[in-house]
């Protein structure tokens, strides 16, 4: 895709443009995270320059105001369902915010279920699968993707491919995988998918302790590749995205978290 614009966009045109290309609103009802624009005045002026991050957290927004970008773009935000006082940390969060004018936007559940930036989606490319579809409906939304190999891989290859560091792995069916679900995060109640659709590997980012009994009776092998290190491709894909399309300075900020 070419470049489209090579100079400052205007702020309300990129907000607009990301509520849309992410589908926001189609989330609105489900997603308990606020996603959109949660910090800044969406007429602040221009954008040139804007940090990713997987977390929103004082770590994030002091390397976004030392890169001197004017938008941080995150997916997981500061608001999950419940109104949070404007004291102590969050107030330091905020005010690190608002003293550099940077703004803050947020995409949740929209950054896994995109079909070409989104976590699951872009897991499933580097990993080559074939035959791609939607997998995993959350309240009627499919939130993964499924797909195949066209050679048969080891759990050892998917997880080098997919540059995982510490992976918490499970081994309870074929040595050799054909047909792989995946849903990033903390998704393992997802694993249910995975069984019913008689897949050999379900992947996602943490596994609950109950999934290991799930998978050993179901013979389904699982890769827990840790909430963080699974969602950083989301990010990544949506600043290249934006790089490419409007010309803008993206960086990535990584703080990995180890879990």
């Amino acid at each position: 895709m070419s470049t489209l614009y090579t100079e400052d966009m205007n702020r309300d045109e990129l907000f607009r443009y990301l509520d849309s290309y992410l589908e926001i609103d189609a989330f609105s009802s489900f997603d308990y995270s606020l996603n959109g624009l949660v910090v800044g005045d969406p007429a602040g002026g221009d954008i040139e320059r804007i940090s990713l991050a997987v977390d929103a957290s004082l770590a994030t927004f002091q390397a976004a105001v030392a890169q001197k970008s004017d938008l941080l773009l995150v997916h997981h935000g500061l608001y999950w369902g419940s109104p949070i006082a404007v004291t102590g940390a969050h107030y330091r969060r905020i005010k690190t915010l608002l003293d550099a004018q940077v703004s803050l936007y947020a995409a949740h559940l929209p950054l896994d279920a995109h079909p070409e930036v989104g976590n699951n989606a872009q897991m499933a490319q580097i990993l080559g699968l074939e035959e791609v579809e939607a997998f995993a409906p959350y309240r009627g939304v499919p939130i993964g993707f499924k797909g195949s190999f066209a050679t048969p891989q080891s759990i050892q290859w998917v997880c080098e491919r997919l540059g995982f560091s510490n992976p918490v792995v499970l081994e309870h069916g074929k040595k050799q995988i054909s047909s792989v679900g995946i849903v990033s995060g903390g998704a393992s109640d997802s694993l249910g998918s995975a069984i019913a659709e008689d897949l050999d590997l379900f992947i996602t980012g943490e596994i609950k302790h109950e999934a290991y009994h799930e998978a050993l009776e179901h013979q389904v092998n699982l890769i827990g590749g840790g909430h963080y290190e699974t969602e950083v491709f989301g990010v990544k894909a949506l600043g290249a995205h934006l790089s490419e399309r409007f010309g803008l300075v993206v960086s990535f900020i990584d703080k990995p978290t180890g879990l």
